[in-house]
This record gives structure tokens, C-alpha cells and sequence, in this order.
């Protein structure tokens, strides 16, 4: 909140009038959280006409849960990087926990200065076909979207209930349509007819797309394409020649960013990524500035008169680096330090600590083919592979030779036999790494060239309610993270260190991939095709059914 006895403060600088599309020497006034004046100035004015004043930078879709940091620390880590504003989802933390979990984050939230603007999760449970914590039903959606906290309904990740028609689907979407909320899209690799008939819905977005193409044809339907760089998805190089020829259809988005890459950086980079490769100055600013404020009608200021005071400084027009940060005229970040404190929070969770033993993966050959998981490296698809499985005393083992290694999924939230399958592409050459985040229902998911790692890695994570974990035998080392088993309520420097060095754990197992706990957390990820991993086993997701791990 702007303190109305605080006098009023100047700040010379050269601003950047995204809107009218100029940059020039101006003295701008800060008067109770707004902007007072903006005057041209002459150079007999002074000040400070080296650096560039301009909007802040606001990510125009993130998962908060994915930096595992609870929301008041998100925001003490994002200001320093120039961000102001984001688009978030908190529908992993209600998978967990439901609508008390949408509270959790809106509490977080209201206790940083960052303004995050949270959706009314739409798929809870996200598909039929795995065990949530928790389930929003069309009215459940609907009162969150009455909250004037809640600002649209959050990805509709549930395409084909969408193009069929499913009631309960469309519910939620004439609700949030209902309010004037935006409708926030999840539309992976969709084309042609059914495409045209998801967004004909009243779909609004889509931050999925992988190449030009399909990012085109939508922007024909008349979406706003999110171009999406984060730890594990990083969807820029296909889709920055947008900001050429469709630059107002587009914003940029991180979706899910872990803790090491969110320390050096946020949306400042991508502007400077696109900046370097010669994309024009102001389609890029419009995308990583205006164009999310605008579409979902955020209270954020864009440096103009009688706007909050949400802006800030940066060197030049190539580097951005951010000198400082303002929102709502308080001063919340320089030069590379957060102003905003710590907050302390007591975690919550839905936890059941059932121990798991090494033979509860064991899988007994049914036939001589196996189905496979083919993990990509910097995508959230995957791969439907078929391999002969290696045997020892009748049952399938993990082949490191091949890269072909055990995955298992075991539910948290009721008592169940694990879901174990095999996967390519995570690269262990021993050991095993595990998870309690797990899109979307969150259920613990392990990679692991031994049963022994395995069961290891799992039960540390139970013992503590969640995190990660890198375990080699019996020796494992973790990340605890106790809020609902996706965050951390420690400060983000040091979840970003602890992070930091199991990543570097993983990678001295055997694993290339350059976020292999990302790439792990998506394994479970029903509504992104091709071959995933539920409690319940194997899911075809071009089909969209339940099919065998062994092929007869």
C-alpha cells in the first residue's frame, strides 16, 4: 500500500512510451502509489537521462508451485528481475487441496507486493484417469470466479471434454464468461476442425504451441499466443518470428520455471533474448508489458498519468539489465537485491505416509514388448516407443545400457499398488531421482535404474510429506518441500542453492537432460501427448485411454 503522507518523488530518465511507441528524456512524479505527471524534460533539466524508465515486465501465465516457492517468496525473487505482475494457475496446489488450497496462495499472495492475479483452476482432477487429492466441480469454479481476487478461469487443459461438449466443461467456461473473466486455453499439437471448435468456445489463450504453424492457425481463430520459455518447455526459437508478423496476438510466459533458472532471471531475459535477434523494440515490449495487462484487465500501471506506479529501471535497450523496480510507487528491488522480507508460513498438506518396499516394482514379462516412455529434452510431450524388455528371473529390469529405466507413480493420497512402467530419454546411469511434484495430480513419480534407489528416494520423500529427492541405494539426499508437497516456505535464495545442487546430483547419475526433475514432473502429465504414466498405469494420451505395458 502507497503511504498518502509520503511526499511526492521525480525521477529523470529517458521513458519508454510503449503506446505512442517513442523514447525520450522525461521527468516523471510519483504521488500516493501513482503516476502524478510525466513532463518531457531538456537536457538543462539533469538527472539521470542514461538509464530507461519503462512498465514493468509481467509473465502472462506461471504455475507459482513450479519454483517451489510459496507465493510471498516468488514475489521477493521476481521483482529483482523487473517483474511486476503475473498470470498464475494455482492448480496444483488445488489438485492437492482444493479450494483450500486456492486460499493458501491467495493469503501468500496478499503478503508481497509482486501482484499475481490467480485463476480459477478448470480441471480438477485435470482427466478421469488418475487420483487427485481434490475435485472442483462446475459450482465450486463458479464461486471462486464470484472471488474479485480470482481474474479469469485458468487453463482449460480438458480439450476433448471441450470439443465434445462435456456439460460440466462448459459450465465452467459460461461462468467465467458470465463474470467477464477470460477463459485461459491448454490446446497441445491441436489442428484443423477440433481446434477451431475448442476455441469457438470461448477459449481465449494458448501457451502450448510448439511450432510457427500451429501458433498461426490459432492466432486465425483469434488467440493470443503465449511464447513460452521455462525450465522444462522452452518453446521460444519456434515461436519468437510471431513478434514480426502477429506481434499483438502475442505475450510471453514462463508456465513452470524451477528455482535455479528463476534466480537469474524472468521475462527480463526473454526481452533480451528477442531484443538480440533483432526483433523490433516496441512488438517486443507490447508482448512482455501491455499486451497481458490489457487482455486480462489487470490492475497493473503502464507509466502513464494516473496509473499506479508499477515501472522500472533498467541500463539500456539491449541489456535490460534492472536497476529497480517500483510497484505502486514503493521501491521493491535495486540493483539485484529484493526489498521485500521474508514471510513466515505454516505449511499445509495432504499427505498419506504409506512405506513402499523394492519389490512393490517389481514387474513380472507378460510378452517380449514393451510400451516406453520416450521423455524429450526441453518438451513436455513425449514419445510412445516400443522395446524388448530385459529380463532377469521372469521379470522386466531397468536396461541402462539402453537407457531404458524403471518410471513408477504411487498415489499419496489413498492406499494402492504403484504404477510402474519404463522410460527413455532421463539417462541414469545409477540411482534414482523422485518427486511429489507431479502434474497434475501430484502423486510421487521416481526414475531409477534399481528397485533399491528407488524405494529409497520414495520413502524419504513420504517421511517428510514431500520434495525431491537423488538417492544412490540407501543413501539419499532431498529437498524437502512441506507446502502440500510442492513448496518451500524457506527463502528463495536458499531453496534455489538446495535445488541447484540436487539438479547437479541428477546429472552426476548419468542424466543430459537440462532440467531433469522439470522433465521428471511432467512424466504424469495426462493432457500432453503422446505415452504418459498415472497412479493407475499407462495412458495413451492420442487415444485417451488406459492400454498395457506389455504388448501381446
Amino acid at each position: 500500500m502507497s503511504d498518502p503522507a509520503k511526499p511526492a518523488e521525480k525521477y529523470t530518465a529517458n521513458l519508454v512510451d510503449i503506446h505512442h511507441r517513442r523514447v525520450f528524456p522525461a521527468e516523471v512524479t510519483v504521488e500516493r502509489g501513482r503516476i502524478a505527471s510525466i513532463r518531457e524534460a531538456s537536457s538543462q533539466d539533469g538527472g539521470n537521462c542514461e538509464t530507461f524508465l519503462l512498465p514493468g515486465f509481467v509473465d502472462a501465465h506461471v504455475h507459482v508451485e513450479s519454483s517451489l516457492l510459496i507465493p510471498s517468496e516468488f514475489g521477493r525473487a521476481a521483482v529483482v528481475h523487473g517483474t511486476v505482475a503475473t498470470v498464475s494457475d494455482p492448480h496444483e496446489i488445488a489438485n492437492v487441496l482444493g479450494i483450500a488450497g486456492v486460499e493458501f496462495m491467495l493469503a501468500s499472495a496478499a503478503q508481497t507486493s509482486l501482484k499475481i492475479c490467480f485463476g480459477a483452476p478448470s480441471c480438477v482432477p485435470a482427466t478421469p484417469f488418475e487420483t487427485a487429492g481434490a475435485v472442483l466441480n462446475a459450482a465450486e469454479v463458479a464461486q471462486l470466479l464470484d472471488d474479485p481476487r480470482i481474474g479469469y478461469l485458468a487453463e482449460v487443459m480438458n480439450f476433448p471434454a471441450v470439443i465434445r461438449g462435456d456439460a460440466d466443461m462448459l459450465e465452467k467456461i459460461r461462468a467465467a464468461q458470465k463474470r467477464g473473466k477470460p477463459v485461459d486455453g491448454h490446446a497441445p499439437q491441436l489442428r484443423g476442425e477440433a481446434c477451431r471448435d475448442y476455441f469457438a468456445a470461448g477459449v481465449t489463450t494458448d501457451h502450448e504451441c510448439v511450432s510457427y504453424e500451429e501458433a498461426a492457425e490459432k492466432i486465425g481463430y483469434g488467440v493470443k499466443i503465449l511464447i513460452r520459455e521455462g525450465s522444462a518447455a522452452r518453446n521460444y526459437a519456434a515461436l519468437a518470428p510471431l513478434l514480426r508478423h502477429h506481434s499483438a496476438s502475442c505475450m510471453f510466459c514462463s508456465d513452470d520455471l524451477h528455482p535455479d533458472i528463476f534466480v537469474t532471471g524472468h521475462i527480463n531475459r526473454l526481452v533480451r533474448r528477442a531484443i538480440a535477434d533483432g526483433y523490433e523494440l516496441f512488438n517486443v515490449l507490447r508482448a512482455a508489458c501491455v499486451q497481458p495487462v490489457e487482455h486480462y484487465r489487470l490492475p497493473v500501471g503502464l507509466l502513464r498519468v494516473g496509473e499506479p506506479a508499477d515501472f522500472i529501471e533498467v541500463n539500456n535497450l539491449s541489456e535490460f539489465r534492472v536497476l529497480r523496480t517500483w510497484i505502486d510507487g514503493k521501491l521493491v528491488a535495486e540493483h539485484g537485491q529484493t526489498k521485500l522480507p521474508s514471510v513466515v508460513t505454516a505449511p499445509v498438506n495432504h499427505f498419506l505416509p504409506i512405506a513402499r518396499r523394492p519389490d512393490d516394482f517389481r514387474v513380472a514379462a507378460t510378452s517380449n514388448r514393451l510400451r516406453v516412455i520416450g521423455a524429450l529434452d526441453g518438451e513436455l510431450i513425449t514419445r510412445h516407443l516400443e522395446a524388448e524388455p530385459k529380463l532377469e528371473h521372469g521379470y522386466a529390469v531397468a536396461d541402462p545400457e539402453r537407457d531404458l529405466l524403471k518410471i513408477v507413480v504411487v498415489n499419496r493420497y489413498a492406499a494402492a499398488p504403484p504404477a510402474v512402467a519404463f522410460i527413455q530419454g532421463i539417462g541414469l546411469k545409477r540411482g534414482a531421482i523422485a518427486s511429489s511434484v507431479a502434474h497434475d495430480s501430484h502423486n510421487l513419480v521416481a526414475v531409477g535404474v534399481d528397485d533399491v534407489s528407488l524405494a529409497a528416494a520414495i520413502n524419504e520423500l513420504i517421511a517428510v510429506g514431500g520434495g525431491l529427492a537423488v538417492a544412490e541405494g540407501t543413501n539419499v539426499e532431498i529437498l524437502p518441500l512441506p507446502v502440500a508437497g510442492l513448496m518451500s516456505a524457506e527463502p528463495y535464495e536458499q531453496v534455489a542453492a538446495a535445488y541447484s545442487h540436487l539438479d547437479a546430483r541428477a546429472k552426476e547419475l548419468g542424466s543430459p537432460l537440462r532440467a531433469p526433475f522439470m522433465t521428471l514432473s511432467f512424466m504424469a502429465l495426462l493432457v500432453i501427448p503422446e505415452l504418459k504414466l498415472s497412479d493407475r498405469g499407462l495412458f495413451d494420451c492420442l487415444r485417451g485411454e488406459m492400454t498395457s505395458l506389455f504388448i501381446r
